[in-house]
C-alpha cells in the first residue's frame, strides 16, 4: 500500500455571514386591546408593537400583510425598529413581494438612527450588490459601524474583508483583530479562521498550539473544515502529539458532513492501516464518497483500487 501518498492540504474558508434573520422585538410584550387603541390613535410605538404581534401571531391571527401595514405606519413616523423590521419584510418577501431595493431603503433609515443590525445588513447588501450596486468600500463602512456596536457577525465579516483586501488594503493584523472579537462572541467561522491565521503565521506569529486551540473550539461547534484541519494536525503532530487514531476521529466528523478532503484522507488512512485496521473495503467507500464530492484524487484512487 505504499503507492498511496498522504495528502494534507489545509482548507481555507473565508466565508461571509449573511443578513440577520430575525425581527427586532420590544422589551415587554404589550397588552393587545391597549395596543390596538393606541395604534389607531397614531402612536408609533403601539403601531410597531401591533405589527410585531401580527408578525408573530401573538394575541391575533398571524398575518404578515397586517404586520407590514402597521410597521409602515410606525416607520413613516420615524420609528427605527419599525423601519428595520419593514426592511426585514421586504428582504425576505413576507407580507410584500421580495424587493431588495425597498429593503435597502428601510434598512438605511434604521441604520442612520443607529440600529446595529440594520448597519450590518447594509454591509451585507453592499457586499453582495443586493438592491444597490456592489460596493466593498460601503460594505466595510457599514460593517465597521455595526462592529463598533458589538455585532459579532459584522466583526467576523470585517475580518474577512481585511483578510481578502476587499474594500480595504489587505491587512492580516486587522483581520486577526476582528476575528478575535467575533471568536470571543462564539462565531465558529471566526474561530476556524483564527486557527488558519495561527497555523500559517498570518497577522500573528506562527503557533501550531494556538491553531489547534482555535480549530478545536470551531470543531466542537461543528465546523467541518476545522474538524478536517484538526485531523491534519493530529496526523502530522503539529501543535499536538502525533496521533493517528485522533486524526481518524476528526476526519470522520468532517467526512460525515460531506467534506471531500476528509473523506479522501480517511480512505488513505484505511488503505495504509493508520489509526484504523487496514481495510480495502472502507478505503474504497471513502474514496467513492470523495469522488462523488468532486475530488479528482478520490476518483483516481477509487479507480485504482477497483483495478486491483
Amino acid at each position: 500500500m505504499n503507492k498511496f501518498k498522504y495528502i494534507a492540504a489545509f482548507a481555507i474558508g473565508f466565508t461571509y455571514l449573511t443578513t440577520q434573520s430575525f425581527a427586532v422585538e420590544p422589551n415587554n410584550p404589550p397588552d393587545l386591546q391597549t395596543t390596538i387603541q393606541q395604534a389607531n390613535q397614531g402612536n408609533a410605538i403601539a403601531q410597531f408593537n401591533l405589527g410585531l404581534m401580527y408578525y408573530k401571531g401573538q394575541g391575533v391571527p398571524q398575518d404578515y400583510f397586517k404586520a407590514v401595514e402597521y410597521y409602515k405606519k410606525a416607520a413613516d413616523q420615524g420609528d427605527a425598529k419599525a423601519q428595520y423590521n419593514l426592511g426585514f419584510m421586504y428582504y425576505n418577501g413576507k407580507g410584500v413581494p421580495q424587493d431588495y431595493s425597498k429593503a435597502f431603503e428601510y434598512y438605511k433609515k434604521a441604520a442612520d438612527q443607529g440600529v446595529a443590525q440594520a448597519q450590518y445588513n447594509l454591509g451585507v447588501m453592499y457586499k453582495n450588490g443586493q438592491g444597490i450596486p456592489q460596493d466593498y468600500f460601503k460594505s466595510v463602512e457599514y460593517y465597521k459601524k455595526a462592529a463598533d456596536q458589538g455585532v459579532a457577525k459584522a466583526q467576523y465579516n470585517l475580518g474577512v474583508m481585511y483578510d481578502n483586501g476587499k474594500g480595504v488594503p489587505q491587512d492580516y493584523f486587522k483581520a486577526v483583530e476582528y476575528y478575535k472579537k467575533a471568536a470571543d462572541q462564539g462565531v465558529a467561522n471566526a474561530q476556524y479562521n483564527l486557527g488558519i491565521m495561527y497555523n500559517n503565521g498570518r497577522g500573528v506569529p506562527q503557533d501550531y498550539f494556538k491553531a489547534v486551540e482555535y480549530y478545536k473550539i470551531a470543531a466542537n461547534q461543528g465546523v467541518a473544515n476545522a474538524q478536517y484541519n484538526l485531523g491534519n494536525m493530529y496526523n502530522n503532530g503539529r501543535g499536538v502529539p502525533q496521533d493517528d487514531a485522533k486524526a481518524v476521529e476528526y476526519y470522520k466528523k468532517a467526512a460525515n458532513q460531506g467534506n471531500a478532503s476528509a473523506q479522501l484522507n480517511l480512505g488513505l488512512m484505511y488503505a495504509l492501516g493508520k489509526g484504523v485496521p487496514h481495510s480495502k473495503f472502507q478505503a474504497k467507500a471513502y474514496f467513492k464518497q470523495a469522488c462523488l464530492n468532486k475530488s479528482q484524487k478520490g476518483c483516481d484512487l477509487y479507480k485504482m483500487l477497483n483495478q486491483e
